[in-house]
C-alpha cells in the first residue's frame, strides 16, 4: 500500500508506523511534505485521447469518471482539519443562556441547535473567505446534529475540512456536473485562489454529496429576471435558472417573515412556555453584496402597540470568536455582534441557502445538478 504522503509503498503492517513518522518532521518540513504530497495527488488529470474529439466515446467517460473517483479517494486522505478557536461550552448553549436571561418577557426566540464559529483568519482569508467560513460553520451543524449528512459529507471524515480542501471538494462537485453553469465564472478552477464565492457555490458542494441545498433570492421585482446576489462581482452575479417568483407584503419584511416561517416550521409559538425554543433546523447561509454570514436563529418581540418587532441572530466570519465567548460568558455586549434588526437590512439583494432534510438517492443528484432559485420581491 502507498503512503498518502510520500507515495513510497510499504507491506500493510508496516504502513501506519511509517505515515506516523511523517509527524515527527518539523513543522515546517511536515508542511511542506503535505503540500507536495496534495499537488501530486491532486493535481488535475490529463484528458483522455480519443479517436474522434467532437464525440467523446464510451471509454473517454468511464476514464473521467475513473479520475473524479480518484481525485474523490486522494482527497478524503489528504483533506486537512480546519483549526479553530473551541467554545468548551458550546457557543449555542451559551447565547441560549444568554437570551434566556433577558427581562422582556413578550419575546420568542427560535433557535438553531449546534454550531461552531469559525473566523475569518488575517494570514489566510480576511477580505474573501467568508463564504467558505460560513460553508464551515453550516457543515459544523450537519456533522453534529444529522447522522445521515455525518456519513456522507467529506467522505465520511467526521470533520470539517480547511479552506483548500473544501476548495477541491467544490472542484470535485463540478467535475460531476454540479452546478456546470457556475463552474464557467471560475474557469472550473477554484483551488488556491482567493475568488469570492456565494450561496450557490455553498448549495453545489453541499448537494454533491448528496444533502438537498435550496436558494432563496429576495430583490426588486426590476432585478428578478436580471441580476441576482451570487458569488461573481463582490458578491453579485446572474440570476439562477428557473427562477420562481413570489410576491408577499413588500420591502425587507418578507425577507424577516421567510425566516421566522423557516424556523417556526412545525412549531407552536402561539402562547409557548418556552421563551427560547430549539428547533431542528440547520442554520441559513445568509448572503448579500460583499460579504455573507449564517444566521443561527430569530427573535420576535410583541410591542405595546400590537406590531411585532423581529432581530435576526447572526454569526459573522469577520467577528473574533474568543470576543463572542467572552461576551456572552459576561452577558454583556453579546447583542451588539449578534442581533440584527430589520433596520439593518440595507442592501438591495439578499440570498438565503438552506437545507432541507434527507439525503439524495441517484436519481435525485442528477436533479441536484441545476441549482433552481426562488425569488421573493422586497
Amino acid at each position: 500500500m502507498s503512503c498518502p504522503f510520500c507515495h513510497l509503498s510499504f507491506p500493510q503492517p508496516e504502513l501506519q508506523w511509517h505515515a506516523n513518522s511523517h509527524f515527527n518532521y518539523e513543522d515546517e518540513q511536515f508542511v511542506s511534505d503535505l503540500e507536495l504530497a496534495q499537488q501530486i495527488a491532486l493535481a488535475p488529470c490529463s484528458p483522455t485521447q480519443t479517436n474522434d474529439e467532437s464525440e467523446p466515446t464510451f471509454q473517454s467517460h468511464t476514464s473521467l469518471a475513473m479520475a473524479v473517483d480518484e481525485k474523490i479517494s486522494c482527497l478524503i486522505s489528504l483533506q486537512i482539519k480546519s483549526p479553530f478557536y473551541h467554545i468548551k461550552e458550546g457557543l449555542m448553549s451559551m447565547l441560549h443562556t444568554c437570551l434566556a436571561s433577558e427581562p422582556d418577557n413578550s419575546t420568542i426566540t427560535l433557535l438553531c441547535g449546534y454550531v461552531d464559529h469559525f473566523q475569518s483568519v488575517f494570514s489566510e482569508d480576511v477580505g474573501w473567505g467568508c463564504g467558505w467560513r460560513n460553508i464551515q460553520m453550516l457543515s459544523s451543524h450537519l456533522l453534529y446534529q444529522r447522522q445521515d449528512a455525518r456519513q456522507v459529507l467529506f467522505g465520511g471524515s467526521g470533520f470539517i475540512p480547511d479552506i483548500p480542501s473544501l476548495q477541491r471538494w467544490l472542484e470535485i462537485a463540478w467535475d460531476r456536473g454540479f452546478d456546470v453553469d457556475g463552474s464557467h465564472h471560475f474557469n472550473h478552477q477554484i483551488y488556491g485562489s482567493k475568488s469570492w464565492i456565494g450561496a450557490t457555490e455553498c448549495a453545489a458542494l453541499l448537494r454533491s454529496f448528496g444533502l438537498r441545498a435550496r436558494i432563496v433570492d429576495f430583490g426588486p421585482k426590476e432585478l428578478s429576471s436580471k441580476q441576482l446576489c451570487d458569488s461573481t462581482n463582490n458578491g453579485c452575479g446572474p440570476t439562477l435558472k428557473n427562477n420562481i417568483s413570489r410576491k408577499t407584503k413588500g420591502g425587507h419584511q418578507n425577507l424577516i417573515e421567510w425566516v421566522w416561517n423557516y424556523f417556526s416550521d412545525k412549531i407552536v409559538t402561539s402562547g409557548a412556555q418556552h421563551r427560547v425554543v430549539v428547533t431542528d433546523k440547520a442554520p441559513l447561509y445568509f448572503q448579500h453584496e460583499g460579504h455573507s454570514r449564517t444566521i443561527v436563529g430569530i427573535q420576535v418581540r410583541n410591542q405595546q402597540n400590537g406590531m411585532e418587532q423581529y432581530n435576526l441572530l447572526i454569526l459573522d466570519p469577520a467577528h473574533r470568536t474568543e470576543a463572542l465567548e467572552r461576551s456572552l460568558k459576561d452577558n454583556i455586549g453579546w447583542q451588539k455582534l449578534i442581533k440584527r434588526g430589520v433596520h439593518t437590512l440595507k442592501k438591495l439583494q439578499y440570498q438565503l441557502c438552506y437545507i432541507d432534510p434527507g439525503i439524495a438517492g441517484e436519481e435525485d443528484m442528477e436533479q441536484l445538478k441545476t441549482i433552481n432559485s426562488i425569488f421573493i420581491e422586497i
